[in-house]
């Protein structure tokens, strides 16, 4: 069992109300006595070293805004919690390949960002976008007409790209409405594929070309970078439905805005190349386009699920067991 006796918590004022109210963060205190909370607001690289060092705590708390481990590192620290997503910026891959152990908050917040999937979805089919502009222009009285084009998501064949945690959410998700579900993953095995009762694409531009709303969740990595490009997406058919709420870059977004500018796709954005999304972005402009500022997941009001997560993980850690969502090598070489 790992000798535990301090933790430090480097979390921002704003990072401790929102993923530590009572009583999370007194069940972290009665896990492990030595807790020590530390605001990385305003330090340096060098400062955030020193205070690491002056610590050398057997664990780390971290959060978004936490600062980059140094390459040198305390000599009891031997695992980070993170609360949240992606490591890279805190963690090197040299520090695992080191020993470092490292988790994240795994697939505890996959099914707030399949919800949001599913509302980009739904907000497309319905036209959500251009009527909630046209009907809240004061003195125009938009109703429905003869061009109206609201559609049903029920037994809309659906395609996503990419087959993580997210994805397996938002299979569940989609029963209700009797959508026959095709996935294209590299690491998507037949076995895989029986158990979440979904279709295995035969290619990419298949995945596109054979299902009336595409949904993008794969990972961005070096081989995924720029992957959808135009003539993927032009394989949509006339009235289709393309939503990425898992990375930007893994679109071509010059083509992606083009393809928007026709109109003959509805298309459902959540996470962007750049973001924040410039304010003089094309996209804005378009009726056919439903856009959120990357807040898929998780929905402030359930932070609680990263926290309880994470908590499990720190309990298991304390009592020798085996932990959750731990980032190997490959994980991090394979991770956005």
């Amino acid at each position: 069992m790992p000798r535990v006796s301090s933790l430090l918590a480097v979390l921002t004022p704003s990072e401790v109300r929102e993923f530590l109210p009572e009583p999370m963060l007194g069940q972290l205190r009665e896990l492990v006595p030595g807790v020590r909370l530390i605001d990385p607001t305003g330090l340096d690289a060098v400062a955030f070293a020193r205070e690491l060092a002056a610590a050398d705590p057997d664990i780390v708390l971290g959060c978004w805004r936490t600062p980059p481990l140094p390459d040198a590192l305390p000599p009891r620290l031997r695992y980070v919690c993170y609360i949240t997503g992606s490591v890279k910026r805190m963690i090197s891959r040299t520090h695992l390949e080191r020993g470092l152990i490292v988790t994240n908050w795994g697939g505890s917040i996959s099914r707030t960002v399949a919800e949001a999937a599913l509302f980009h979805i739904l907000a497309c089919l319905r036209n959500a976008s251009h009527w909630a502009i046209a009907m809240h222009q004061p003195g125009v009285g938009a109703w429905k007409n003869g061009l109206t084009d609201a559609r049903s998501l029920f037994c809309r064949r659906v395609g996503i790209h990419g087959f993580g945690p997210v994805a397996r959410e938002l299979v569940g998700l989609l029963r209700p409405w009797q959508c026959p579900v095709t996935a294209f993953a590299p690491d998507l095995t037949a076995e895989l594929a029986h158990a979440y009762q979904v279709e295995r694409a035969a290619s990419l531009e298949a995945l596109f070309a054979e299902n009336e709303i595409i949904v993008e969740l794969a990972p961005l990595i070096p081989a995924t970078t720029g992957l959808v490009t135009e003539a993927v997406l032009r394989r949509i058919r006339p009235g289709g439905v393309f939503v990425n709420v898992g990375r930007g870059a893994v679109v071509d977004e010059a083509a992606l805005l083009r393809v928007a500018r026709e109109g003959r796709i509805s298309i459902g954005l959540d996470v962007f190349a750049t973001e924040p999304l410039p304010a003089d972005s094309g996209f804005r402009a378009l009726p056919r386009v439903s856009l959120t500022p990357h807040t898929a997941g998780p929905t402030i009001d359930r932070y609680q699920d990263a926290v309880a997560f994470a908590l499990r993980n720190l309990r298991a850690h304390v009592e020798g067991r085996p932990l959750e969502a731990v980032i190997t090598p490959e994980i991090y070489d394979q991770s956005s």
